[in-house]
């Protein structure tokens, strides 16, 4: 693809379609790259809406309002960022040849929804997987955590960040886990996820570059594993690499290069694996940066969001890990809008620490409203100065 500049006939333009903290970062390497980039979302001064050449407020689920906005917007690509988007639109816009949606229309359909890509993995690929079943009413719920047996986990077939997401150790629980299902998935559809189990000794997310090779073929490559900490669903802390077998490594590395492949389409693929000894199963996959891969803008020669902007515009790529390193969660611990943050100066004294501000309007008790990051020798120690400089930023209301 030929680059030009931006705002001008020359330009190469780009859609973000989400512009949260992610969207943000990729918005930033695009514009290092001289694209023009047009960030969407729902709500107003969004992250990347910050940092946008201009920038657009609408719901993304509706189709009429999506496509009228591509349709005068004109963009080249179309990057999807969250799940809460028209997805069968997107599929029509590219059908008509009016831009081009990353990875493509078909794998945003798949994995904006844990039916599709669920059922593409284990059904269509067989790939190994937690045991499973899908429930349209709590009788079906009921009977589906029955069949995968205690405990449990059900899930919005569309949600992220751990929203909407239970943990349910027996039948007593069931009834309140799809009331929250419902209440907190991204979309208004009675359709939920219940997973078995597995005894697993740790998650990785592996993140997969499909892009183009020096031979004009797609080629993939793989960074180095990240293990993560979830609570309730929710990553707050991410590090790379994750230690673990070289059979277990080159698992992970077949199950994510072939659901990938299956996808199709450029662009990096954070795929999320449980581990065990050298036992691998798939887990999700998003088609897009991962925010467990926040740490590699501290670990990488090329961040996640620089690898997927580069893959996107058929640039060349180049995974390589530059040392440890390790990233924590920073919430707003309260709800208020327009925040400040004490302690930034004594976060940044931490040794080999930096940190990410996102910019949201407006706090919330849980959201993640930053991320700190560390360097160092080792993970261990990695960890421990990331989640020391997290500490030390103090969220604190508007005067």
């Amino acid at each position: 693809m030929r680059l030009g500049t931006p705002l001008s006939p020359t330009a190469v333009k780009v859609m973000l379609l989400g512009s949260g903290e992610l969207g943000k970062e990729v918005a930033i390497e695009l514009q290092r790259l001289g694209c023009e980039v047009i960030a969407v979302d729902r709500y107003a001064n969004a992250p990347a809406h910050q940092v946008a050449h201009r920038s657009h407020v609408i719901a993304m689920t509706d189709a009429k309002a999506l496509r009228a906005l591509v349709e005068q917007e004109r963009p080249h690509l179309i990057v999807p960022e969250i799940e809460a988007i028209a997805t069968d639109e997107l599929a029509r816009i590219e059908a008509d040849g009016v831009a081009v949606v990353i990875p493509t229309a078909r794998a945003t359909q798949l994995t904006m929804n844990r039916e599709g890509i669920r059922r593409l993995a284990a059904e269509d690929l067989g790939l190994p997987t937690s045991p499973f079943a899908f429930a349209a009413s709590k009788a079906e719920l009921a009977a589906g955590a029955q069949a995968v047996g205690f405990p449990c986990f059900v899930k919005p077939v569309m949600s992220s960040s751990g929203k909407g997401q239970s943990y349910v150790e027996k039948p007593d629980q069931v009834a309140a886990a799809w009331c929250y299902a419902l209440e907190s998935g991204r979309v208004e559809q009675a359709l939920v996820i219940v997973e078995g189990r597995i005894d697993f000794d740790f998650e990785i997310t592996l993140l997969t570059v499909r892009s183009i090779g020096p031979d004009g073929q797609v080629r993939t490559d793989f960074c180095a594993p990240i293990g993560h900490r979830q609570v309730k669903g929710d990553y707050v802390e991410s590090w790379q690499p994750q230690a673990m077998t070289p059979a277990a490594l080159a698992a992970s590395k077949d199950i994510a290069g072939k659901v990938t492949a299956a996808l199709g389409g450029l662009g990096l693929f954070g795929v999320e694996l449980f581990v065990k000894g050298d036992d691998v199963w798939f887990s999700e996959v998003s088609p897009r940066p991962h925010d467990t891969g926040l740490v590699t803008l501290a670990t990488q020669h090329f961040s996640e969001f620089a690898l997927h902007a580069r893959a996107i515009l058929g640039l060349p790529v180049d995974v390589a890990q530059r040392e440890p390193g390790a990233s924590a969660v920073i919430y707003g611990g309260m709800e208020a809008a327009g925040i400040a943050f004490d302690g930034v100066a004594e976060a940044l004294r931490v040794e080999g620490a930096d940190l990410r501000l996102f910019g949201k309007p407006e706090s919330f008790e849980r959201r993640r409203m930053g991320v700190a990051l560390a360097r160092a020798a080792d993970v261990d120690s990695a960890r421990e100065r990331a989640r020391t400089a997290a500490s030390m930023v103090r969220p604190v209301r508007p005067e």
